[in-house]
């Protein structure tokens, strides 16, 4: 998408002693099942790539396909299928059990090797002088999730991530049933895993996760697929991210209430259950730095319940310095959204 300046507004500020020194800016989109749009900021119809706030979506086709009944997955192991983890070694012992269980290693892995980001985890590689491997992989979880699903569907498992392969093809049909988008308007790329990736208008994002959140009208299976993988996550956060992290507490705290997954360069998807809204953000800049005090300021727009414990930690985020001193805070900046309904 090329932004111009009417197509974003701030969605967010950091502050040093009083002075605003940055600025994130944004978009908005807030939408319900019905794909209605019930209020924005900034252009609601900018295309930008799903990235790993699909990953909820990808993973129904583990249920839809019987591989989480095949294979016994618990709640854990359908959670680490949704999630962008910290290759901490929960983590990576929790992917291990699900490869183990379909009778395949990491070398049947194609997403690539990247160092972990929990740091007990790198520091033991490195003083072990150790590599990471692709279990450590933050999309690892997904990737298992691609596996078994090739698994219970009886296809081959190599060649899983080409679109055409009929895992992809399944993900692909379920990112247009809940987006309401048509799958030949699918904008194709590729994701940091090599997985396909999807581009498509930030609204149908939020009306994807407002499905995804309140699925009664989904057809084929695809209700029940979603209400276990939301309840997956909400029983198992700390599988979907990192401890302590933003997305980890907002599923925690919202006590099977909310649905949520972050993505690359500044998206971020959540959505009520109970109410079946959607919301999605983009910052302009990639940055996700502002994306926990401006979720919080949208959910209490909409009157969707903010736990107490969550505001505390993340509505006013401090920033310090080396002393450990606040010396200012990220927050929310004034959105002024158009209401449509």
């Amino acid at each position: 998408m090329k932004a111009s300046p009417k197509d974003v507004v701030a969605l967010a500020t950091v502050s040093r002693d009083g002075v605003t020194e940055c600025t994130h800016f944004g978009r908005v989109a807030i939408c319900d099942v019905s794909g209605l749009l019930l209020a924005s900021a900034g252009n609601a119809q900018g295309e930008q790539f799903w990235r790993s706030s699909s990953k909820p979506i990808q993973a129904l086709s583990v249920v839809t396909s019987g591989a989480a009944d095949q294979f016994e997955l618990t709640q854990k192991e359908l959670s680490v299928c949704c999630a962008s983890h910290s290759g901490s070694a929960e983590h990576r012992e929790t992917v291990s059990g699900i490869l183990a269980k379909l009778g395949l290693t990491e070398a049947d892995f194609d997403c690539g090797v990247h160092w972990p980001g929990d740091a007990e985890e790198r520091n033991r590689l490195v003083c072990a002088g150790e590599e990471p491997s692709p279990m450590h992989n933050n999309c690892s979880g997904k990737h298992s999730g691609m596996l078994a699903t090739a698994r219970a569907l009886g296809v081959p498992t190599e060649g899983y991530l080409d679109f055409e392969h009929p895992v992809q093809r399944m993900i692909a049909q379920n990112l247009s049933l809940l987006s309401g988008v048509p799958e030949e308007q699918f904008k194709l790329g590729r994701d940091g895993c090599g997985a396909p990736t999807v581009a498509m208008p930030l609204a149908a994002m939020a009306r994807a996760f407002a499905r995804l959140a309140m699925p009664d009208d989904l057809p084929d299976g695809l209700p029940e697929a979603a209400r276990r993988v939301c309840d997956a996550m909400a029983a198992e956060p700390v599988m979907v991210s990192a401890r302590g992290s933003f997305n980890t507490e907002l599923l925690r705290l919202g006590g099977g209430e909310i649905v949520a997954k972050g993505g690359a360069e500044g998206l971020f998807c959540m959505a009520s259950r109970s109410r079946g809204i959607g919301i999605a953000i983009k910052t302009s800049d990639g940055s996700s730095r502002g994306h926990a005090p401006a979720i919080i300021a949208l959910m209490r727009k909409m009157k969707i319940e903010v736990p107490e414990e969550l505001a505390e930690r993340f509505e006013r985020v401090p920033v310090t310095n080396c002393h450990r001193d606040t010396v200012g805070y990220v927050e929310a900046a004034e959105v002024d959204l158009v209401m449509k309904a």
